[in-house]
């Protein structure tokens, strides 16, 4: 963490009860917290983003954890990561800090060993961006197929990258389309 100058931290929580059906059980829950940090290569071209890339475990981490608590203690059984790029930088930027290092740490983090969706854009303080969610041991579990919508109203500034984790506690609400439950999934990561 201490390679990243991080300018801000906001944290989203939202509880689904129902989607226009019956109100279930256990609600859905889904948390993510942005980091807003300074971006190293704002305004200048480099073929090596190591900058950004070798610190984002930690990062990772930290995300993850302020994830967790702002879940209540409940356990988090899906995830998703991205990032908003000021326009001084690039998409490659966002990237860079959400890549294997990062993707890793999140699955260790949650316990998880699928793999881990994400999302990334350029944009301006306000911007919002959709992180897909997905179930954390196996991609193809289709109740899990779903998004946080997250909104940072000061950042990105120019020379800054909003990255973002987001966990949730279970699929989507009264989902019934069918496909491959979560207890059928084999742990391979995919299915």
């Amino acid at each position: 963490m201490n390679d990243f100058e991080v300018r801000a931290w906001y944290t989203h929580v939202e509880q689904i009860n129902s989607d226009s059906g019956p109100a279930v059980a256990e609600p859905l829950v889904k948390a993510a917290v942005t980091a807003v940090i300074k971006n190293p290569y704002a305004g200048r071209y480099s073929e090596d983003l190591g900058d950004l890339i070798a610190p984002s475990a930690a990062l990772a981490i930290e995300l993850v954890a302020r994830c967790k608590a702002a879940l209540g203690g409940a356990e988090a059984e899906s995830c998703g990561k991205g990032a908003i790029v000021g326009m001084d930088g690039e998409q490659e930027h966002g990237v860079a800090c959400l890549t294997t290092p990062f993707g890793d740490a999140m699955r260790n983090g949650i316990g998880g060993n699928g793999w881990v969706t994400s999302a990334t854009k350029m944009g301006t303080a306000g911007t919002a961006i959709d992180i897909p969610l997905a179930y954390k041991n196996a991609l193809f579990v289709r109740e899990f197929y779903d998004a946080i919508t997250i909104c940072v109203p000061t950042g990105p500034r120019a020379n800054e990258i909003a990255v973002v984790a987001a966990l949730a506690t279970r699929g989507r609400v009264h989902h019934r389309i069918g496909g491959l439950a979560k207890h059928e999934a084999i742990g391979d990561g995919l299915r």
